[in-house]
């Protein structure tokens, strides 16, 4: 009978050997995936994700949509707002007039980096807001008005 070591702190270990693979690897973006974690260390997925909330708490990674978490280098700066609010705003910064046509779902999912179907959700919301215009399927989307940004108090 073999003895397994002991998974208090197990978690402390994978978090600091994850630490230490951001540092040596200034290009590093994603955490690695939970599996290859489990895997390596020999632990459930419950001990990698306890890792994974210490990383966050020390605000080394967030979690991302999907499952995946990204690491966080200090000084960075993430809009975290809205996909439509974050749209909205090319029209302001590329100084775009009524009836001016609006960038392609396809250019706007590579842009952001979301997928088209994403962007095109987020278009619907702008195109119901009076923001954008579009005549149908396959057609160009135009602008229609400009956004007007409310202060918040």
């Amino acid at each position: 009978m073999t003895q397994q070591a002991s998974p208090r702190g197990t978690f402390l270990e994978i978090a600091a050997a994850v630490k230490a693979q951001i540092k040596a690897n200034p290009e590093m973006a994603k955490l690695p995936p939970a599996a290859d974690l489990m895997q390596a260390h020999g632990v459930s997925r419950g001990v990698v994700l306890r890792a994974f909330g210490v990383l966050q708490k020390e605000g080394v990674a967030e979690p991302e949509p999907g499952g995946r978490w990204r690491v966080v280098r200090a000084g960075e700066q993430v809009d975290r707002r809205p996909l439509a609010e974050r749209i909205a705003d090319i029209v302001k910064d590329e100084g775009l007039e009524a009836g001016a046509a609006f960038p392609s779902a396809s250019e706007l999912a590579k842009r952001f980096g979301v997928s088209r179907p994403t962007v095109t959700k987020a278009l619907d919301k702008l195109e119901v807001a009076g923001v954008l215009a579009s005549e149908g399927q396959g057609r160009v989307r135009t602008v229609r008005a400009v956004p007007i940004r409310e202060e918040r108090s």
